[in-house]
């Protein structure tokens, strides 16, 4: 079984990513995957960079330990967590979640999981900068709420 992160400034390739987690292991009957891209627009407004933040060594184990708790919930085989930090533009990948499992219920659940969980406690920080200027993104109260349909009760987000 292979769970692990990389926090990395290059792109990846998911055809790749996906071929690492199923090879030699035929027990595998599912993958699913998640990979997150820049949008042009947020909360009505243009993008043209998004800047993502990290402290190295602690981002990792922090989704270290979020794949941990996923290995407890769901009967996953294989997991790995990649995200980018650095500038980016719309369109370019940002994060990349692949689960692999015997089942599709388990993989998919764990994808969401791993997700809603990534959303609200891995610690990078993100700056949009549009035609206005720069500004940094504020949690949102919706992520918030996806976690919490997994028992995880957060409060990241602030009331507007």
């Amino acid at each position: 079984m292979s769970f692990t992160v990389a926090i990395q400034t290059q792109d990846f390739d998911v055809s790749h990513e996906v071929q690492a987690l199923r090879s030699g292991r035929a027990d595998v009957g599912a993958v699913c995957v998640f990979v997150g891209t820049v949008r042009d627009r947020n909360d009505g407004d243009n993008v043209s960079t998004l800047e993502l933040e990290h402290y190295p060594g602690m981002t990792e184990k922090s989704i270290q330990r979020m794949l941990n708790e996923a290995q407890q919930r769901f009967e996953m085989i294989s997991a790995k967590v990649i995200h980018r930090v650095g500038i980016l533009n719309p369109l370019d990948q940002i994060v990349l979640v692949a689960v692999t499992s015997a089942h599709r219920g388990q993989s998919f659940q764990a994808c969401e999981f791993l997700m809603d969980y990534l959303k609200t406690q891995a610690p990078f920080w993100k700056k949009e900068t549009g035609p206005n200027g720069s500004h940094w993104v504020d949690a949102r109260i919706s992520d918030d709420q996806a976690l919490a349909r997994w028992g995880i009760q957060t409060k990241n987000a602030l009331p507007k």
